[in-house]
């Protein structure tokens, strides 16, 4: 193990070894530095992590590699192969994206074409750089969606990316990025929307490719129970400078920086009060079900139910986890409770009001007690919009009485409460990383003081230290305010560290709901000691 400045003499010893080779590397948008002189090297067939909070310059690095950076000056050398991609026309680098380094990006609804079918966008790379015929391109296509765990493959090919889940559409991105088997995969937070037992099954894939094809791996992430089990060595950034690096066995045992031993320790902490006996239904579900229009002709649609006569009743000051892994309905059961879904069949009731028949002025009323945030944030916050625009909208909807300067106190209030200062007001979604942008989304929802907040992955894209700032936020406000959380995720930790009870969802229906400790501790189901397992969680 080693800390800056010995990670410059590191990366010069590896120089004859290395297959990635990163020179003082220096990233700059207009005054501010981003990334601080970095020096690294990665060696064929390793697998090296690079971990640090949102916003230390982790993607940045990744996408300098590849010169995907606007309105960024980079100085250093980038040596691929020994040549120096920095430097490299843009031509010759065209062929070298894709087909020698491949790149999975954080956000898959923003990386994809939404105009193109996933099989399409996959079969593209394939007859680009393998030179493969339409119809071969395609079943390989098909091949890698089924390797990568997506049930049905062969159908979900001809999907569109907003018609799969946030897991699918991550699985589809990773399919894409292995098509042509590169030499070096760049994978920024590959794992961020998959559940537990598929996120396995990614990193399984991707140990087997690495044997089989000598594949490195530069994996980029704040979850550091996967950066345990899968990196053979890490590198740890803050604010733009790698702070520290070494062997992951070494790093993790020994940490010799602060700011590493602080990211250890924020591990996320049970503080749950228990909820008083009197304490009222906010939100009752029964007998709920979706379907969506599946093929046929407009005039005979085939519908495909995805939620499947779904109960459950959330009281207030309560966290009920709904857990399972992707496309089992989840948000589909959600976006229905919200009104942005039609159901099938079945009854919402809010606060005793039952939602089913509301017009546009009850549901404008009910949208007020009932928030959400979604799990892309970026796709849900307006490109348009600076920060207090967004966070402010809902305040000049639901409360237009609020003059301009008492609305600006209180977005610069409940930012503050994110960890975010009022000088991001002006700034706008494209200029903030994953976590910072998810942190936007949580004040455009908190600051209308909502009965029940939906979270649909709430903390999937922030690092651990902040995750735990959040969590941390989410109890206190929930205590103060009686909030009720449906807490929707994959990450058992997160659930055992925050619910009440927890309910487990597998291909449209509940199938186990419990107390959250006892259902941990002794899940009854197959599939909810499957789910527990792959976490590591225990309660």
């Amino acid at each position: 193990m080693s800390a800056i400045p010995d990670a410059t003499r590191e990366a010069s010893s590896q120089t004859d070894a290395a297959l990635l080779r990163i020179e003082a590397l220096n990233v700059d948008f207009g005054p501010q530095r981003v990334v601080h002189d970095l020096n690294l090297a990665l060696r064929a067939g390793e697998k090296y992590a690079l971990v640090g909070e949102s916003g230390s310059g982790k993607t940045v690095t990744a996408l300098a590699i590849l010169r995907l950076l606007q309105g960024a000056t980079v100085r250093g050398r980038v040596l691929f192969q020994g040549q120096d991609l920095a430097s490299m026309p843009e031509r010759r680098l065209r062929g070298v994206r894709g087909r020698d380094i491949a790149m999975i990006f954080q956000e898959p609804m923003s990386a994809l074409n939404p105009l193109q079918p996933v099989g399409q966008q996959i079969a593209e790379s394939l007859e680009l750089h393998e030179a493969l015929s339409r119809k071969a391109a395609w079943a390989r296509a098909v091949a890698l969606l089924e390797r990568m765990g997506i049930a049905d493959s062969a159908r979900r090919a001809q999907s569109y990316p907003h018609q799969l889940s946030g897991g699918q559409r991550q699985r589809a991105m990773i399919a894409m990025a292995l098509a042509c088997k590169p030499r070096l995969l760049l994978a920024d937070e590959p794992t961020t929307a998959l559940d537990m037992s598929v996120r396995a099954q990614i990193l399984a894939l991707l140990d087997e490719l690495q044997r089989e094809e000598g594949l490195a791996v530069m994996l980029i992430s704040h979850d550091l129970h996967l950066v345990r089990g899968f990196a053979q060595r890490v590198g740890v950034m803050q604010q733009g400078r790698l702070v520290e690096q070494g062997a992951t066995a070494e790093v993790f045992a020994h940490a010799q920086h602060p700011y590493t031993q602080a990211l250890l320790a924020s591990l996320p902490q049970r503080d749950v009060e228990p909820l008083s006996p009197q304490a009222p239904v906010v939100l009752q579900v029964e007998r709920v079900s979706v379907a969506y229009a599946q093929g046929g002709s407009w005039l005979r649609r085939r519908l495909h139910t995805v939620v499947d006569q779904v109960s459950l009743e959330l009281r207030a000051g309560e966290t009920l986890g709904l857990v399972g892994e992707s496309g089992c309905g989840k948000t589909s059961l959600a976006m229905a409770l919200l009104g942005l879904q039609p159901m099938g069949e079945g009854r919402v009731s809010l606060a005793g009001v039952e939602l089913a028949g509301l017009g546009s002025r009850g549901w404008r009323a009910a949208r007020r007690k009932i928030q959400v945030v979604f799990q892309d944030p970026f796709s849900s916050l307006s490109p348009r919009r600076n920060v207090e625009q967004i966070v402010a909208e809902g305040l000049n909807i639901h409360e237009p009485a609020l003059d301009q300067a008492a609305c600006r106190v209180r977005v610069v209030d409940t930012l503050r409460d994110m960890g975010l200062d009022a000088s991001i007001l002006p700034r706008f979604p494209h200029e903030f990383s994953g976590g910072q942008r998810q942190r936007i989304a949580l004040a455009r929802a908190l600051v209308l003081r909502p009965s029940v907040l939906v979270l649909d992955e709430p903390t999937s894209a922030l690092d651990i230290s902040v995750q735990q700032q959040i969590l941390r936020l989410l109890i206190r406000l929930q205590r103060e305010q009686g909030l009720a959380y449906l807490f929707i995720t994959h990450d058992m930790a997160v659930i055992g560290a925050m619910a009440h009870r927890i309910a487990v969802m597998r291909e449209g229906s509940i199938l186990e709901t419990g107390e959250a400790l006892a259902l941990l501790r002794h899940p009854q189901q197959p599939y909810t000691r499957q789910l527990v397992h792959a976490a590591g969680v225990t309660g």
